[in-house]
């Protein structure tokens, strides 16, 4: 006898259904005629069960159109009344035949009916036996037709698997600290059939792909089985199955998951008063921290009389050592260690000094600690002191004479501990002193950057080589690697181009303006006719609308005048002149990301900066199933993360060769508009070796708007890190972020939605679209340039990536998820289309007639038509807060339309440009993209031949259409002049609601007239 076999393991965020903010949960499973329920879980929001429910499976062979459903009620009166939290319907073709073939799922809760207020999820385990459960037998009977003999070795396979599957999974207990809950911006559901909600078995662990459904279904129609996170979730995995996840046929959950972390900020247990410690937003990690100031007086340890001393300091298995310092008595070190203090392997710390030597290092003394006895430091207070020890020899003895002292401060302590940056961390105990610094968390600031504009006027007296020639002139400007030319002027020695060219410029402007005046001799032939070298230091400021700087004349130098006009400047009495107007414009903000997630949009010019609105704080804690990014070299993933937000950057330590690293740093940014984005990014260290011929690679990136969060409320999330290459979209993990934003301006910052978004000269001189985009990437380069040349580097590619440097290339992906989004924009317009035309044919009388009244009342009284508009609108508005986003957005893949991108659209999204690809690919691609482009022409002729009939009613191109129109305006204007306007409307209104029986299905009088007006589309060639 065939069996089905539903276990009800847990719910989580139960709708509260008592009264009394909690509810009293049981489940209740129907199945062909068949009910059982489970036990009563009083007074839990988060219940669990962990109840197995068997059913009978009359026909086998049928379970596909079968339907399980799933009932979560309130046991309220001791069982005498039950309210519903929720029901889940399973279509019978997604249920296994086998334990080893299904998992956990987590399935949302659907309602009732349309005003059912029903929220949280279930985690349930369905499958299908044959025979006894305890023991049951092969199941490969039912998946096959009768007339075929089952194989024998069936019995014996499942006895192999039946101790495997699923032993992963831990399905009795879930994880008290992470939780499930359902994204509430992907919880629109596709229409069903018959109002079932067919969910399939998702496969997120290892246990294979997703369950297909039995072979009478395959017979009509193959079952597309596309991962739906909205449909259902996986229930908890471990990190093994998480790393299968990335294999074909496989597609992990990009959706977010909320975690319950033990913050101080909700604990408390670093003090509730929020200001007592600045990391409440991260756990705390304890570190055992020994500061090597110096010593003094060491003995000398070779025959040549020279003493080379380093320090090494030892506890357990981990090793820090310090610099050696050549032939120095009194040796100053200033290093700090940290040692993870859940990582001690020993409670004794050693400290040694040592003299380098060509063999063996020599011993010349040591001081040791007992971790018992360290003392413990809680900031704010001042650093500890560190003190003088006397070393000892091997045995133990301190020596009066001739050993000598060093100086020590040992402490156990936090990250929250002013050390804790600079510390050499036992995490990284493998990395040379050379290197180290490449592991250290840093904070970066970007250069200022300011718009640099050159008013080129005119030119007098160019003298050419030829003189029986008039030149064509043009000026070429540069700052650094910034290269603008003016259009060339014709035939002329004095000659007029009025023609402005923006530059990027960056403080302490250190660099030079080089103006060359060139006259185009041939095709790629110039000559120099004189030069001009210009200090941007001596450039004047502008700010806001201030007048501009009157221009100047610049007297032109040759070539060799011109590298000498800063030693000594030659006078003459004729000279070739040019006419300029430069400026520096401090008030624009200088763009060197995208419009669409920028983070900072203050102006240059610190005069003209508004006050800050609130503080944002962001704690990076951990990331989890991270893909081995150096499983060629044998090592897992050294991993790093950087955090922009306006001109701060930061950088976390690197910690080694870990999968799951943890990391739990806090950073604090000032916040000056609430509409902007914090972009957060994981990175792969490849310089702990010292290979500085390579690049750090990419592992995914978070970017979050400020503007979707709650004030003071503690966001705690995974995040996917989804990373998009050549070969496709790849989940590389998952990284933990706790984001708090507090305001302590609330005016100012309700008055910010009110302003424009960026500064004032934006509006009164804009700058052209087709030079912002040139102008950002300078401004990228610029900051790219800067940030590498720190200590350590923060790379180029590194910048590159967090500001999105080629996000303006084309790409076919990224053209169709735009395409999507406008289409869902105009569903919303579709939808409101259907429901009047369902008004119009009376699909709903009952509708239908109160859309009659509610006409005629606003028609008797218009002063009521605009308060109910606005009155409708704040109730839609209040109606939606319960549905309100309950978690910041994320990446999302399906918006991109990164899931199904072809494998051809990748490779041309990744072309360099120009492109490198052979001649026939891009033949190809170039006949896909004239393909698109006709119908897109098409579109816009559509458009063009529509608005040129409107326009050519009064233009009498057709002078009978016109004579028509104009007699029709002439007798409507002579009734409406007569006809009270209420009548009008009301005639119009009943006309335009009449009831099908008097609508016609051929087009209206109207509409005809239009369609026969003429346009210019047949004067095309």
């Amino acid at each position: 006898m065939a069996k089905l076999v539903v276990e009800v393991l847990d719910s989580s965020d139960l709708m509260p259904k008592d009264g009394h903010g909690s509810a009293s949960p049981f489940v209740e499973v129907e199945f062909e005629e068949q009910r059982q329920k489970t036990t009563t879980k009083p007074k839990d929001l988060n219940p669990q069960w962990n109840e197995k429910l068997v059913f009978n499976i009359k026909n086998p062979r049928d379970i596909s159109n079968q339907t399980i459903e799933v009932l979560v009620y309130n046991d309220n009166k001791q069982g005498h009344h039950k309210n519903f939290l929720g029901r889940v319907r399973i279509s019978g073709a997604s249920v296994p035949f086998s334990e080893a073939e299904t998992m956990v799922q987590r399935y949302p809760l659907d309602k009732k009916g349309f005003l059912s207020n029903i929220k949280g999820d279930i985690a349930m385990k369905i499958y299908a036996v044959h025979g006894n459960i305890d023991g049951y037998q092969a199941q490969a009977e039912f998946l096959q037709p009768p007339e075929e003999v089952p194989n024998p070795s069936h019995h014996h396979h499942k006895a192999e698997t039946e101790t495997t599957p699923l032993q992963e999974i831990n399905t009795n207990k879930l994880d008290e600290e992470y939780y499930y809950k359902e994204n509430p911006e992907k919880s629109k559901k596709k229409k069903k059939e018959k109002e079932v909600m067919t969910f399939y078995s998702i496969g997120t662990g290892s246990g294979g792909a997703a369950v297909a459904p039995p072979p009478t279904s395959r017979a009509e129609k193959p079952v597309s089985m596309e991962t739906r996170t909205d449909f259902a979730k996986a229930g908890p995995t471990p990190a093994a199955t998480v790393m299968q996840m990335q294999f074909p046929g496989q597609k992990p959950d990009y959706g977010l998951v909320e975690t319950r972390p033990p913050l101080a900020a909700r604990t408390g247990y670093w003090g509730r008063d929020k200001t007592a410690s600045t990391y409440d937003l991260v756990e705390q990690m304890n570190f055992l921290y020994v500061h090597v100031v110096k010593a003094k007086d060491l003995p000398v340890m070779d025959i040549s009389g020279s003493l080379d001393p380093y320090v090494e300091v030892k506890v357990g298995n981990y090793k820090g050592v310090t610099k050696h310092i050549e032939k120095n008595q009194n040796p100053v070190w200033d290093k700090v260690f940290a040692f993870s203090k859940e990582r001690l392997q020993s409670n004794l710390i050693e400290v040694t000094v040592k003299d380098k030597d060509i063999g063996k290092d020599d011993f010349v003394g040591r001081v040791l600690f007992d971790t018992v006895e360290v003392p413990v430091h809680v900031p704010p207070d001042s650093p500890l002191a560190p003190q003088w020890y006397k070393l000892e020899n091997k045995k133990g003895e301190k020596i009066s004479h001739g050993v000598g002292e060093i100086m020590l401060a040992v402490w156990m302590g936090t990250q929250a501990d002013e050390a804790f940056s600079d510390a050499w961390h036992s995490d990284a105990h493998n990395v040379s002193q050379q290197n180290l610094a490449s592991t250290q968390s840093k904070v970066y600031f970007s250069p200022k950057l300011y718009y640099l504009r050159a008013h080129i006027i005119s030119a007098q007296d160019l003298v050419p080589s030829d003189r029986g020639r008039l030149p064509d002139t043009f000026v070429r400007v540069q700052i650094g690697h910034q290269i603008r030319t003016t259009r060339p002027f014709m035939k002329h020695i004095n000659p007029e181009w009025n023609e402005e060219l923006i530059f990027v410029v960056s403080e302490p402007f250190d660099e030079y303006i080089n103006f060359s005046v060139d006259d185009r001799i041939g095709q790629g032939k110039d000559e120099v006719l004189g030069r001009l070298i210009i200090p941007v230091r001596e450039v004047p400021q502008r700010a806001e609308t201030i007048k501009l700087p009157d221009p100047r004349w610049h007297a032109l130098h040759k070539h060799a005048v011109a590298e000498e006009e800063g030693e000594k400047k030659k006078e003459s009495k004729f000279a070739s002149r040019i006419l300029l107007r430069l400026s520096i414009d401090a008030g624009y903000h200088v763009l060197d990301e995208s419009t669409h997630f920028s983070s900072n949009l203050q102006p240059s010019s610190k005069h003209l900066r508004k006050a800050s609105i609130g503080l944002l704080e962001v704690g990076i804690l951990s990331a989890r199933n991270l893909l081995p990014m150096k499983a060629k070299d044998g090592r897992a993933t050294d991993t790093y993360c950087v955090a922009k937000y306006g001109n701060k950057w930061v950088r976390t330590r690197t910690l080694l060769d870990t999968l799951n690293p943890r990391w739990n740093e806090q950073y604090t940014w000032e916040v000056y508009d609430p509409c902007t984005v914090i972009t957060i990014g994981v990175f792969d260290n490849c310089h702990i070796n010292g290979k500085d011929d390579v690049k750090d690679q990419r592992v995914g990136k978070v970017r979050i708007r400020l503007s979707t969060l709650e004030t003071d409320r503690i966001y705690t999330h995974f995040y996917p890190l989804l990373f998009f290459s050549p070969s496709g979209l790849k989940k590389h993990g998952e990284l933990h972020l706790s984001i708090r934003f507090s305001c302590f301006a609330w005016m100012n910052m309700v008055t910010q939605y009110g302003k424009p978004l960026l500064p004032k000269m934006h509006y009164v001189q804009p700058i052209s679209v087709r030079h912002i985009d040139w102008l950002r990437h300078q401004a990228m380069q610029i900051v790219a340039a800067r940030l590498s040349r720190a200590e350590p580097p923060l790379r180029r590619e590194i910048v590159e990536y967090m500001l999105d440097v080629d996000y303006h290339m084309f790409s076919l992906r990224r053209s169709k998820a735009n395409f999507h989004r406008i289409m869902s924009l105009l569903s919303g317009v579709s939808y409101v289309t259907g429901w009047l035309d369902g008004i119009c044919y009376w699909k709903n009388p009952l509708t239908s007639i109160l859309v009659h009244v509610l006409f005629l009342i606003l028609v008797c009284f218009p002063e009521l038509i605009l308060p109910t508009i606005f009155l409708y609108l704040f109730v839609i508005g209040l109606w939606n807060y319960r549905f309100r986003p309950r978690n910041p957005p994320h990446m999302d893949a399906r918006l991109s339309q990164a899931e199904n991108a072809h494998p051809d659209e990748l490779d041309e999204e990744f072309d360099t440009f120009p492109t490198s690809r052979p001649s026939d690919i891009v033949r190809m691609r170039y006949d896909r993209l004239r393909s698109v482009a006709g119908r897109v022409q098409t579109v816009m002729a559509d458009l063009a031949t529509q608005g040129e009939r409107a326009v050519s009613i009064l233009s009498w191109r057709d002078p009978r259409a016109t004579a028509i129109f104009i007699i029709f305006a002439l007798i409507l204007a002579m009734f409406l002049y007569v006809t009270p306007f209420k009548v009008v409307a009301v005639l119009a209104g009943l006309y335009w609601l009449r009831h099908p029986r008097f609508r016609s299905r051929m087009p209206s009088v109207p509409v005809n007239f239009f369609k026969r007006l003429p346009s210019k589309s047949d004067m095309l060639l």
